[in-house]
C-alpha cells in the first residue's frame, strides 16, 4: 500500500506539472478557449473575461452579452446560434465578434470538444485577438480605394490624350488603346482595334513596333525610334517610345514629328559644313559668302594676317583678302603671283576641299580650302611650326633611341602591329639573322619560323611570338628561357610599351646554366657516394658481428671456467673483454639501425607509453646503479597509448636514457617524464650533469658526429642520439634538445596520438 501510494503521489504531481505547463501556454496565448457544454453551462478563462469587459465570470452562453459589457447583442446571439449548430450537426465554424465599447475586434473558430474532455455534446470556441490585422484591412481598403481613384484619372487622362497611346502584355499583343489611336489607325472603337490588333506603324518585322517594344521589355530601358506611318491618309515621321513597366508589358506612345524633321533637314547641311569645318579647325578661320566676299573670320585670323576690323566690316572680296594678305607679308614668295591667285580662286568650284602648306616668314601654315554646299568657301589656317620643331626634336629622339639600342649588352626588339620594327645589333648576332631579312621588318610569324631551326627545340621559337602577342594585345609582361642548338641559353621578357607596341629583351644566362648543371652534376655525385657509404658501413657492420660473437662465446667460455679456472686478474680481464664487447655489438647495432632504417616501414599498433618506458628503464638501470645515479621514472598518468612501432618507441626512450646516463657524472639524477593531452604523448628525459655547448647541441643529432669527451670525461655516444630523432620524426613526432653549460640537458618528445 505505501509502494501504490507513492506511485500515485508521483503520478499527481506529474499531472499537476503538466497542467500547470499548459495552463501557462494558454494563460500566455494569442488566442483562448471556452467550453461550453451541453447543457448550456461553460467555462471562460479570465483573460477572455478581461477581453470582453466582463467584471463576472459568465456560467452560461447568455452571460457572454451584458448590459454595458460583453459581447453586441447582434454578435452575442449569432454566436449561439453557431454554437447549437456545432452541438447538433458537429458543423465547425468561423465568426467575427466584436466587443461593447472597445475597438477589440475578436475572432470565433468553434468546433465540437472532443471526447477526451469529458464534455459530450459541448464545443469548444477559440477567441482570437483580430484588431491589429483587421486595421490592416481597412488601411488596405483606404489604399485601394486611393489607387483606384488615381487608376480613374489616369485612364482618362490617356483618353482624353491627343497623341496615340497604348498597352502591351508581355506577349506584345495590343490590350489598351486611347481614341487618338483608334482615329490614327481608323478604327471604330478601342475594342475593336485590340480584337484586329492594328498596329499604328506598317511592318512588325526587324526594325518595327514590335522590335522597340521587345527590346524595351528584354532590357528593361525605354526605346525610342523614329518610323513613318499613314495618319489619316498622309504620310508622317512619327516617333514611337515603348517603356517597359514592372508588370512585364509595355507602354508606348507616338509624337508627330514630320514639321521638326523638315526643319532639321535643313539644319543638318548646315550642321554638316559646321562639323567640316570644326573638323580642320585649328587657328584661323575665313567664311567667304557665294558672291565671294568675306562673310566671317575668328580673331586668331585677324591677328595672324594683320587685318583690321574697320577694313573687314566692309566685307572685302576674296582678291582683295589676297591682295591685302601680300602687302602684310603674309603670302608665300611665287614668281607669278597673278596666276597663283587664279588658282587659288578655283578654289570655290573645287569639288573637294583643297590642302596647301605655306611658309611664310618663317612660319609653316597648313592651309584648308573647303568649298560650302550653299556655294562659298571656308578657309582654315593652322599655325603648323611648333609641330614641325616636334617633328624634328622626335627625329632626333629617335636617332638617339637607335644609338642607345645599339650600345646595349642585351639583344632588344621592338615589335608593333604585328611586325619588327625596331631591333639592336646584339638581337641580329644572337639569332644569326641576315640584315636583309631584319630590314624587311618580318611578320612575328616569320620572324618564329626562321628562329625555330636555331634552337635546341625547334618548337620552343613558339614562346617568342607567345610572349609578344601576351604583351602587346593583354597587356602582360611575360617571360620564359630558349636554349640555342649552340648550347647558349637566353632568357625572353616581353614587356607592353605605352604606344601599344612590345618590348622583347633576350638576357644570355648560358653561364648560369653551366654552373647549375655543374651544381646538379656534383649533388648527384655526392648522393651516389653516400648511397656507397651507408651500403659500405651496413655490410661493415654485418661483417663485424661475426667475430664480436666469436670473441664474446669463447670469453664467456674462458669466464665460465671451460678451459681451467682463471686467477682473479685474468677473471677481471675476462669482464672487461665482454663489457668492451657488449659496448661494441650496441655500436653495430646502432649504425645498422641507423643505415636501415631510414625509409622501413614502421609497425604500426597500439603502444603503451608507460610500458614502454619502464622496460627502457629496467634496460639501463645496471648502467646507473654502476654509476651510483638516481634513475627516475615519474608518469603522470596522461601519456596513454599511441600508434607506432614498439621496438622503436622503446629504443628511442632507451637512447635518451642511455645517453643521459653516459653523460651525468657519478651521484647524479636523471630523470624520465611521462605525460600527454588529446593530441599528443610526451616524454622527457633530464639530467643535472654539466650540460652541453651550443656547438655540440647543434650537432646533437648529426649521424656519425664526433661530440668529443662527455661531462663524465667519457665519450658521448654519437648514434643514439641520431637514432631517436630519426624514429620519432618517422612517426610524425619531434624531438627537442635543450642544454647549456652547468645546467644540465633536456630532452623533449611529442608524439601524435
Amino acid at each position: 500500500m505505501l509502494l501504490s501510494g507513492l506511485k500515485i503521489r508521483a503520478a499527481a504531481r506529474e499531472t499537476e506539472d503538466r497542467n500547470a505547463r499548459l495552463n501557462a501556454l494558454i494563460a500566455g496565448s494569442p488566442a483562448q478557449a471556452m467550453l461550453v457544454r451541453a447543457d448550456g453551462r461553460v467555462e471562460v478563462p479570465q483573460r477572455l473575461a478581461d477581453w470582453l469587459g466582463l467584471d463576472l465570470l459568465p456560467r452560461e452562453l447568455a452571460d457572454l452579452a451584458g448590459i454595458e459589457s460583453g459581447l453586441v447583442a447582434a454578435d452575442a446571439a449569432a454566436l449561439e446560434a453557431q454554437v447549437i449548430a456545432a452541438q447538433k450537426a458537429g458543423q465547425p465554424f468561423t465568426l467575427a465578434v466584436r466587443a461593447q465599447g472597445s475597438e477589440r475586434a475578436l475572432i470565433v473558430v468553434g468546433e465540437r470538444a472532443p471526447g477526451t474532455m469529458r464534455a459530450a455534446g459541448g464545443v469548444v470556441l477559440w477567441f482570437l485577438d483580430a484588431t491589429e490585422s483587421q486595421s490592416e484591412i481597412q488601411r488596405l481598403q483606404h489604399e485601394a480605394s486611393q489607387l483606384r481613384a488615381a487608376f480613374d484619372a489616369l485612364t482618362a487622362l490617356i483618353e482624353a490624350a491627343p497623341m496615340p497611346m497604348w498597352y502591351r502584355g508581355p506577349d506584345l499583343r495590343l490590350l489598351m488603346v486611347n481614341s487618338a489611336y483608334v482615329r490614327a489607325v481608323e478604327g471604330s472603337d478601342s475594342e475593336d482595334v485590340v480584337a484586329r490588333g492594328l498596329e499604328l506603324v506598317e511592318g512588325a518585322g526587324l526594325g518595327g513596333p514590335l522590335a522597340n517594344a521587345a527590346i524595351a521589355r528584354d532590357t528593361g530601358e525605354p526605346q525610342t525610334a523614329a518610323m513613318p506611318a499613314t495618319v489619316g491618309g498622309a504620310r508622317r515621321m512619327l516617333r514611337l517610345h515603348d517603356v517597359p513597366l514592372p508588370t512585364g508589358g509595355v507602354a508606348g506612345f507616338a509624337i508627330d514629328i514630320e514639321e521638326f524633321e523638315q526643319l532639321r533637314g535643313g539644319l543638318k547641311r548646315f550642321g554638316e559644313a559646321q562639323r567640316a569645318m570644326l573638323d580642320r579647325l585649328s587657328a584661323g578661320v575665313a567664311q567667304f559668302a557665294p558672291d565671294r566676299s568675306l562673310a566671317f573670320c575668328n580673331q586668331p585670323f585677324q591677328r595672324m594676317f594683320a587685318m583690321r576690323n574697320e577694313w573687314l566690316a566692309d566685307r572685302p572680296e576674296f582678291d582683295r583678302v589676297l591682295d591685302r594678305m601680300r602687302e602684310a607679308n603674309r603670302l608665300p614668295e611665287v614668281r607669278d603671283y597673278p596666276a597663283w591667285k587664279a588658282e587659288r580662286r578655283e578654289w570655290f568650284t573645287s569639288p573637294d576641299a583643297v590642302e596647301e602648306t605655306w611658309t611664310v616668314a618663317g612660319a609653316h601654315l597648313r592651309v584648308v580650302a573647303q568649298p560650302l554646299p550653299e556655294g562659298g568657301l571656308l578657309l582654315i589656317f593652322e599655325d603648323r611650326t611648333q609641330q614641325f620643331e616636334l617633328q624634328r626634336e622626335h627625329g632626333e629622339m629617335q636617332q638617339v633611341r637607335t644609338a642607345t639600342l645599339e650600345s646595349l649588352a642585351e639583344a632588344v626588339a621592338v615589335f608593333g602591329k604585328g611586325r619588327l620594327q625596331l631591333w639592336n645589333r646584339k638581337f641580329r648576332q644572337v639569332w644569326g639573322f641576315e640584315d636583309s631579312f631584319l630590314d624587311g621588318h618580318p611578320q612575328i610569324g616569320q620572324l618564329v619560323k626562321a628562329a625555330g631551326p636555331k634552337l635546341t627545340n625547334s618548337g620552343r621559337a613558339e614562346v617568342l611570338g607567345d610572349l609578344i602577342r601576351l604583351a602587346a594585345k593583354d597587356r602582360q609582361t611575360r617571360g620564359s628561357t630558349v636554349a640555342f642548338a649552340d648550347g647558349r641559353h637566353f632568357d625572353l621578357t616581353a614587356v607592353p610599351l605605352p604606344d601599344g607596341n612590345a618590348l622583347v629583351t633576350m638576357l644570355d644566362t648560358t653561364d648560369h646554366h653551366r654552373a647549375e648543371s655543374a651544381l646538379r652534376d656534383r649533388n648527384e655525385a655526392l648522393v651516389a657516394a653516400d648511397r656507397v657509404k651507408t651500403a659500405f658501413v651496413a655490410n661493415m657492420s654485418y661483417e663485424l658481428r661475426t667475430p664480436l660473437t666469436s670473441i664474446k662465446g669463447f670469453t664467456e667460455m674462458l669466464h665460465g671456467g671451460f678451459a681451467g679456472k682463471l686467477t682473479k686478474s685474468a677473471v677481471e680481464y675476462t669482464e672487461a673483454i665482454l663489457v668492451s664487447v657488449d659496448r661494441l655489438s650496441a655500436l653495430v647495432d646502432d649504425v645498422l639501425d641507423l643505415t636501415q632504417s631510414e625509409g622501413a616501414p614502421l609497425e604500426k599498433m597500439p603502444v603503451d607509453l608507460e610500458l614502454a618506458a619502464n622496460a627502457a628503464a629496467e634496460a639501463i638501470a645496471h648502467l646507473a646503479k654502476a654509476k651510483r645515479i638516481e634513475l627516475v621514472v615519474e608518469d603522470a598518468g596522461t601519456a596513454g597509448t599511441v600508434t607506432g612501432d614498439l621496438r622503436r618507441l622503446r629504443q628511442v626512450i632507451e637512447h635518451l636514457l642511455r645517453h643521459a646516463v653516459a653523460c651525468t657524472p657519478e651521484e647524479g639524477r636523471v630523470l624520465l617524464h611521462l605525460d600527454g593531452n588529446r593530441k599528443v604523448a610526451r616524454v622527457i628525459v633530464s639530467d643535472n650533469g654539466p650540460g652541453m655547448s651550443k656547438e655540440s647541441v647543434a650537432k646533437a643529432f648529426d649521424s656519425f658526429a664526433q661530440h668529443g669527451i662527455s661531462r663524465s670525461g667519457e665519450r658521448a655516444l654519437g648514434l643514439g642520439m641520431p637514432l631517436a630523432k630519426q624514429f620519432v620524426e618517422a612517426h610524425g613526432g619531434r624531438i627537442e634538445l635543450i642544454s647549456e653549460p652547468g645546467e644540465g640537458t633536456l630532452v623533449t618528445v611529442e608524439l601524435p596520438r
